[in-house]
């Protein structure tokens, strides 16, 4: 939309020596002029640059993450500080596993987006513990699970001898639960099979990080459909969005917004992140203070499980 601002011109009538006004006090036909000026055209300030730095290997992606990263950032405020804390305790862990297995330390970020640092989360298609790693998977990668069972056992028991042949009876005792063991809420074992899974997806991904993610979300197989159906020789993440379910678009641009704004927390704790080049009009010959651009405004987590 092309803005104006109106600039009245008070204009007067000169008077020559001894000369009246021409116009009576009520003669309304002669109008102040008016000029339309395009604000565009005066000078313009550079207030505050652009300070949003994207981890090296989710650059070169920045139109299309940033308006969400932003949104991200202003409505989820309290969720990302207290991971972050969180995160603390947790992530030196995950990066020495990491390291060990040669997994970036930017995936990291799934921990949270899985399991919220929650060993017992269950979610509602059966993933387990801290990396909510399937039945299949868990079996795939060797990890135990016993489940917990009170099975029933037949117990043989002799009757008393008497004048009719001697009975023999059975009945079912009870048997002590095995103690339950599921190494999908262990933490070291969990995060050694997640190192193992997301390295292999390095593998046959071509280490292409987005689809790693999207991979961990709704599996490999959906995404090398998603893939195929494209059309595209090396189909990127961008290329097959549409062609995910919702929850792992979401998904994907949640690992994108964690990794962004933990990589750049301290400016953002401090309400000091600027998403982009903010211009003022230099009016005054100062430039004006531009809004804050966080909002303090925290609203309920929509976007992370």
């Amino acid at each position: 939309m092309k803005a104006f601002i109106t600039v009245i011109w008070l204009a007067g009538w000169s008077l020559a020596s001894g000369a009246h006004p021409a116009t009576e006090p009520g003669d309304t036909s002669r109008k102040a002029p008016s000029l339309q000026v395009d604000i565009r055209d005066m000078p313009m300030v550079l207030a505050r640059p652009a300070n949003v730095l994207f981890p090296a290997r989710l650059a070169g992606h920045e139109a299309e993450a940033m308006d969400y990263v932003r949104r991200f950032a202003e409505q989820r405020r309290e969720y990302l500080i207290r991971t972050y804390k969180k995160g603390k305790q947790y992530f030196p862990k995950v990066l020495k596993v990491f390291k060990k297995y040669q997994v970036p330390e930017e995936f990291r970020v799934l921990l949270a987006l899985e399991s919220g640092f929650n060993a017992k989360a269950i979610s509602s298609a059966g993933a387990v513990g801290y990396w909510q790693i399937m039945d299949e998977v868990a079996k795939e990668y060797g990890m135990s699970i016993t489940e917990k069972q009170r099975n029933q056992k037949a117990v043989t028991k002799k009757g008393r001898k008497g004048n009719y042949k001697k009975s023999v009876r059975e009945t079912l005792q009870p048997v002590p639960a095995k103690p339950v063991v599921d190494d999908r809420m262990h933490f070291l074992k969990s995060t050694q099979v997640a190192a193992r899974y997301i390295r292999d997806r390095m593998r046959n991904l071509e280490d292409d990080w987005l689809l790693i993610a999207a991979s961990y979300n709704c599996g490999v197989g959906n995404v090398w459909q998603a893939m195929q159906r494209s059309g595209k020789v090396n189909p990127t993440f961008w290329d097959i969005r549409d062609r995910l379910p919702a929850e792992t678009q979401a998904y994907v641009m949640n690992f994108i917004a964690l990794n962004v704004i933990f990589h750049n927390y301290d400016n953002f704790v401090r309400n000091q992140v600027c998403w982009e080049d903010e211009y003022c009009i230099d009016d005054t010959g100062m430039a004006k203070e531009p809004k804050p651009v966080i909002s303090e405004t925290s609203l309920a987590l929509a976007f992370v499980r």
